[in-house]
C-alpha cells in the first residue's frame, strides 16, 4: 500500500501569513560548528526533520552531549573541540547530502575509524571530488562501494587535517565546498581552497562562511575561486536559526498561482539564504513583491484586472532547490518558461530534472529536456492524475500546489516531506483553505 493526498482546487485568492519552519541548511550548518566547537551552544528556530535528525543522531552516536527540546525548537550543544568521545562509530545519515558531506569533512579533522552510509539512493550520490580534496589536506579517506568507488558508503581513518591548499570542483555540489570550510578551522595550519571551475550555489557558500564566524571562525570568501580559512578553534554560541526559505517558496507560489498575497515572517532582503530571490523570478513573472526586516509578501498577479502569469527565461544555478517550484507555477503561465544552470541537480534525492519533466508531461506540459535545465511549455488545460514524487520531498511539496488552480491532482508518498518540512500538509491546508484528503493506493 502507498499512502497518497488529494488536493481539492482552492475557490479563491490564498491571502495569510506563515513562518515556515527553521532553514535545515542553516541547521545542520550550525549544528556543525556547534558540535566542533570548545563550550556549550545554544541554537533557537532549529528544524526538527529527517534530514536534522540523521544529523543530531549521528553526534548522539560520536558521544557528543545533546539536548533537543522539540516543544521550544532548541537544541543545547556541548562541542568536543575536535576531540570525538566515541572515535569507532558507523552512522547512518538516510538520504541526507549535507550530513555525509558535513560530517564526512568534520570527522576527518578529528582523531577516529568512521563508516557513514545511507539509504540505496545515497550509494548513487557522488562524493568523490570531496574525498580527493580531504586526502590533498592529508586525510586518509576511502568509498566502500565497489560498484560505484565515487559513492558512498564512506570509511574514515582520521588523524586530523594538515591543511595547506586543496582543489574541489565547484560544479556538482556546494555541499563539497562548505564541508571543507567547516572542518578548516581544526586543521594544523591555515588552509586555501581552491575552486576549479564554476561555483554553483554561490549562496550556500556564502552561508557556510556566515555562520562559521558567528562560531568565531576567520573565513576569507571575498574571492571565491580561492577560499581562505585560519586554523582557528570555533568557540561556542547562542545561534537563532532563520526560517527555511526553500520551504517559504511554496507559499509565495500559493499567492502567485492564485492572484492571493502571502507574508512569510521571519525573512528579508538580509536573510543567509539564497532562495529568497525565488521572489524576484515571481516578479518577473508578474507578481508583486513587498520588501520588509520582518517578512516578504508576494502578491499574484489579479485576474480580474486582466494580469497574468508571464514565463521567464531564468538560469537558477544560485537557487536550484526551487526549480520545482517554479515548474508548479510555469504550468499557468501564458507563455513558456526555460531554466537553466541546474545540471547539478541531477544528483539531487532524484534527477530533478528528468523526473520532474516526466511528471510535468504527464500533468500535460510539453517539456523539452537539456542537460542542465529544462524547457515548459503550460498545457491549455491541466490533466488529472497521480504524481509520483520518487522520494524527494520537494517533488511532493512543489507539485501539490498544481492543485491549487487542478482538479483530481493526487500526489503519491505524501510523507516523504517529513526530510525537511513534516508539517507541510497541515500548513498548506491552514494557509490556503485547500482540501486534502489522505488515502492509500495498492502498489
Amino acid at each position: 500500500m502507498t499512502a497518497a493526498v488529494t488536493l481539492s482546487p482552492v475557490n479563491s485568492p490564498v491571502v495569510g501569513s506563515i513562518r515556515p519552519p527553521g532553514s535545515k541548511s542553516i541547521t545542520n550548518r550550525a549544528l556543525i560548528c556547534a558540535a566542533l566547537a570548545t563550550g556549550t551552544s545554544y541554537l533557537s528556530g532549529v528544524l526538527e526533520s529527517e534530514d536534522t535528525s540523521v544529523m543530531t543522531d549521528s553526534l548522539l552516536r560520536l558521544g557528543l552531549n545533546l539536548t533537543h527540546d522539540f516543544s521550544r525548537q532548541t537544541i543545547q550543544l556541548d562541542g568536543c573541540g575536535g576531540v570525538i568521545k566515541n572515535p569507532n562509530a558507523d552512522l547512518y545519515v538516510a538520504n541526507s547530502g549535507t550530513t555525509i558531506r558535513f560530517l564526512c569533512a568534520a570527522l576527518a579533522a578529528c582523531h577516529g575509524q568512521f563508516t557513514l552510509d545511507g539509504v540505496p539512493r545515497m550509494r548513487q550520490r557522488p562524493i568523490g571530488d570531496l574525498l580527493v580534496a580531504l586526502r590533498q589536506l592529508g586525510c586518509d579517506v576511502q568509498s566502500l562501494n565497489n560498484s560505484d568507488p565515487l559513492c558512498p558508503p564512506v570509511r574514515i581513518h582520521a588523524t586530523g587535517l594538515n591543511g595547506g591548499v586543496a582543489e574541489i570542483a565547484g560544479n556538482i555540489s556546494s555541499q563539497y565546498l562548505s564541508g571543507l570550510m567547516m572542518a578548516a578551522p581544526l586543521a594544523r595550519q591555515d588552509v586555501e581552497l581552491k575552486v576549479n571551475g564554476t561555483l554553483v550555489s554561490i549562496p550556500y557558500v556564502k552561508m557556510t562562511a556566515a555562520v562559521m564566524r558567528s562560531f568565531g571562525a576567520e573565513v576569507d570568501d571575498r574571492q571565491l575561486h580561492s577560499i581562505r580559512i585560519r586554523s582557528t578553534p570555533y568557540t561556542a554560541a547562542q545561534y537563532e536559526i532563520e526560517p527555511d526559505a526553500s520551504a517559504a517558496s511554496y507559499f509565495w507560489a500559493a499567492a502567485a498561482l492564485t492572484g492571493g498575497a502571502v507574508k512569510v515572517q521571519g525573512l528579508g532582503p538580509s536573510s543567509l539564504q539564497g532562495d529568497v530571490r525565488f521572489v524576484q523570478v515571481l516578479q518577473n513573472m508578474g507578481c508583486v513583491v513587498n520588501y520588509t526586516s520582518e517578512y516578504l509578501e508576494v502578491i499574484g498577479p489579479q485576474q480580474e484586472r486582466g494580469e497574468k502569469l508571464r514565463g521567464v527565461e531564468v538560469d537558477m544555478s544560485d537557487i536550484s532547490d526551487t526549480v520545482q517550484t517554479l515548474a508548479a507555477v510555469a504550468m499557468f503561465a501564458d507563455s513558456p518558461t526555460t531554466v537553466r544552470g541546474v545540471a547539478h541537480n541531477r544528483v539531487k534525492e532524484t534527477d530533478r530534472i528528468s523526473d520532474l519533466a516526466t511528471e510535468l508531461i504527464r500533468l500535460g506540459a510539453e517539456i523539452e529536456e537539456f542537460p542542465d535545465g529544462l524547457r515548459i511549455v503550460p498545457p491549455e488545460k491541466v490533466n488529472a492524475c497521480e504524481i509520483r514524487t520518487y522520494h524527494d520531498h520537494r517533488m511532493a511539496m512543489s507539485l501539490s500546489l498544481v492543485g491549487l488552480r487542478a482538479a483530481g491532482i493526487t500526489i503519491l508518498d505524501p510523507d516523504c516531506t517529513s526530510k525537511t518540512y513534516p508539517n507541510y500538509w497541515q500548513d498548506l491546508a491552514t494557509l490556503t483553505g485547500c482540501g486534502i484528503e489522505r488515502s492509500d493506493r495498492i502498489d
